[in-house]
């Protein structure tokens, strides 16, 4: 068996692709495009697993409400450094729910309220600001 992706549903691509690839660093691998079907696939996946892929599903015209996506659980991606990867985040203007207050773990929600975990490789020491920032919000 193999783990090919996880599929999340978007309201806007150019939005979507602001926070998975400007923000998290996720690279576009392919996208297809159905007009029958009337949607968009946009395949991510990050430089060093890139067989391990997030699928954005774009319904065109589609006034579905998707909810908080609550429902769907969370993406996890491991960073190389959690503080300088939330703070990059943060300076995009994305809020950082549950800061990485322990050098370790953090989650941000993407502009579809798609939950993302951020885990540390390996841990940091905690470091201000971020040791002594509150949860906002729900992840």
């Amino acid at each position: 068996m193999k783990y090919l992706h996880s599929m999340v549903r978007v309201r806007d691509i150019d939005q979507s692709l602001r926070f998975f690839c400007d923000g998290l660093g996720l690279k576009e691998t392919r996208r297809m495009e159905s007009a029958a079907g009337k949607f968009t696939l946009i395949y991510l996946a990050a430089p060093e697993t890139p067989d391990a892929e997030v699928e954005l599903t774009y319904n065109w015209d589609s006034s579905e409400d998707y909810g908080s996506a609550r429902n769907f659980g969370h993406l996890a991606f491991q960073v190389q450094d959690i503080y300088a990867t939330c703070a990059h985040l943060q300076a995009m203007g994305y809020t950082i729910n549950r800061p990485p207050r322990d050098g370790h773990m953090a989650f941000v929600r993407s502009p579809d309220l798609i939950s993302v975990e951020l885990l540390q490789d390996g841990h940091l020491a905690p470091q201000e600001p971020w040791a002594s920032m509150p949860n906002i919000g729900v992840w």
